[in-house]
């Protein structure tokens, strides 16, 4: 009998997330039975804390219900024969230690995982943050070589991706985030501009110095305050990839205006949200142009480790104050 962990949503979160609102619950799993559609035992590895489980929690959840998320897990015990004791797969079984499986949802890594890559990766630069990227730059923005890109959050999960994947596109890449030190990780990535909004005189000036011309594409993981500055300096024809609002998510009043008609219907704008499970049925191309380019060293990546799974809430919510430079993840 296994006695799995598993972190639930006590209460809703009012404002900014609190460790209050988490509780930690244990839950006896049954034994494996043969012929029954439960034949899998699974072990978290590792686990993700990403923006999206914020406004994903108010949208979708109920209070009890075990936190949303992602883990690289380990096969302990297999009553099915494609699953071999030991196997890693991707889940999305969110905040748990243990959990049974049919085995229908579970995503194998690649076969040609080199064994030097940390498999946390898969939650990561290889995974749903790295094909947000890659599908929000190709297929969204339709970047071009030669144009110029801007991304916010620049040092987080997917804005350091979409960089990367701008620069191998042959774009000038500009990128801005929350402190220096992030702000001298994105030089060593390779972008061409960054800067620290947070010490700036003037976005507004910041933005221009760094790309007089104007941008092209604009891949937005914040939204709020600063989209409405940066669309004034969008290009015509320009276009925006709305992937997140982490300036957002954490108000307890919602933000009003400036809004930004005049400059999209002026400027002839493009601007849509999308959802990276949009391009499910693509998932392999994605990762495996993803692990093909960090083996190459082409895609550079950085991982923020909390250690233990009683540290989950802490790591979210450091995540969520911007405390992570790359991706957040907890090992167990």
């Amino acid at each position: 009998m296994v006695i799995a962990k598993a972190w639930v949503l006590k209460k809703h979160f009012d404002g900014f997330p609190k460790t209050s609102d988490f509780d930690l619950k244990e839950i006896e799993l049954p034994h494996l039975k043969d012929g029954g559609e439960q034949k899998l035992l699974l072990a978290s590895v590792f686990l993700s804390v990403d923006p999206y489980m914020r406004p994903y929690s108010r949208r979708n959840m109920k209070e009890g219900d075990i936190m949303v998320g992602t883990q690289v897990a380990r096969v302990v015990e297999s009553k099915n024969p494609a699953f071999a004791v030991g196997a890693f797969v991707v889940g999305h079984t969110g905040w748990r230690t243990h959990f049974i499986s049919d085995g229908k949802d579970l995503q194998f890594l690649p076969s040609n995982w080199p064994e030097s890559l940390p498999k946390s990766l898969a939650l990561g630069t290889v995974g749903m943050p790295g094909l947000t990227a890659y599908f929000g730059l190709l297929e969204v923005c339709k970047m071009k070589p030669g144009e110029t890109v801007l991304v916010n959050a620049a040092a987080g999960a997917v804005g350091s991706v979409v960089g990367q994947l701008a620069k191998i596109g042959g774009c000038k890449v500009v990128g801005c985030a929350g402190s220096d030190d992030k702000v001298a990780y994105l030089k060593k990535l390779g972008f061409d501009e960054a800067f620290n909004y947070k010490t700036v005189k003037s976005l507004d000036e910041a933005l221009r110095k760094a790309s007089p011309d104007g941008y092209d594409c604009f891949f937005d993981n914040v939204g709020g305050e600063f989209t409405s500055v940066a669309i004034d300096q969008m290009k015509k024809y320009g276009r925006i990839a709305v992937c997140g609002a982490i300036s957002l998510y954490n108000d307890s009043v919602p933000q009003k205006g400036p809004y930004m008609q005049i400059p999209m219907v002026f400027k002839e704008l493009l601007m849509e949200g999308f959802i990276v499970s949009r391009w499910s049925n693509r998932r392999e191309e994605g990762v495996n142009a993803l692990l093909k380019w960090v083996v190459e060293g082409k895609v550079k990546y950085h991982e923020q480790v909390t250690e233990g799974f009683e540290n989950m809430p802490m790591a979210f919510i450091g995540m969520l104050k911007g405390e992570n430079i790359g991706k957040a993840i907890v090992k167990v």
